[in-house]
């Protein structure tokens, strides 16, 4: 019985301090099956970080961006949030499609066909509830440029606003304490999935 209430009384706190720092990160999905589940269960908007393991852009914007406490917070309240290596050779099924890696691509055809055949990383891909409207849009993105993006398409600003608007009276409201941003490589717009 005393042993019990020792055991209690250290894993107790443990646990509590475990639980607590679940919102410390993105709740990253890894497999392509449980976002599918999880979207037929409860459906939701999409953001699909896709990367490379040799990509130096996608390791700053893990190490900056996605440290930031108010775009984890947006992330995991809004969007299913997705890793996805570019280059895996897992076979992939996604919407009664199969897909593949291809050599002469040097990436899985997942990828390659929710990058519009753009292959750049990292590249952010957006999509609306039950996956509708694949928007990629890449380059690596600072803390203030993700907020944007992120909340043109969670917001719902999309729906009536054209991106150059939205994008000219937006005002921050989250704080960008993530380690000093750095510009990457040329960016492109997001497009309104209309």
């Amino acid at each position: 019985m005393k042993l019990a209430a020792v055991l209690l009384a250290i894993l107790l706190p443990f646990s509590a301090f475990c639980q607590g720092n679940s919102g410390d990160q993105i709740h990253w999905i890894t497999s392509i099956d449980e976002l599918q589940a999880k979207m037929q269960q409860s459906p939701k908007k999409v953001y699909i970080d896709m990367y490379t393991d040799w990509c130096g852009w996608c390791k700053k914007m893990d190490a900056t961006t996605f440290q930031n406490p108010d775009l984890i917070k947006y992330m995991n309240n809004n969007f299913y949030a997705v890793r996805f290596n570019a280059e895996t050779k897992d076979v992939i099924h996604f919407q009664g499609k199969e897909y593949k890696f291809d050599s002469a691509h040097r990436a899985n055809m997942f990828a390659v066909e929710m990058m519009k055949n753009q292959l750049t990383f990292p590249t952010a891909i957006f999509m609306m509830e039950n996956f509708q409207n694949p928007n990629p849009i890449p380059g690596y993105r600072g803390v203030s440029e993700l907020e944007m993006m992120i909340t043109y398409f969670g917001d719902n600003a999309y729906r009536h606003k054209s991106w150059d608007a939205y994008q000219k009276e937006y005002q921050p409201k989250w704080e960008h304490t993530a380690p000093a941003e750095v510009t990457g490589p040329p960016h492109a717009s997001p497009e309104s999935p209309r």
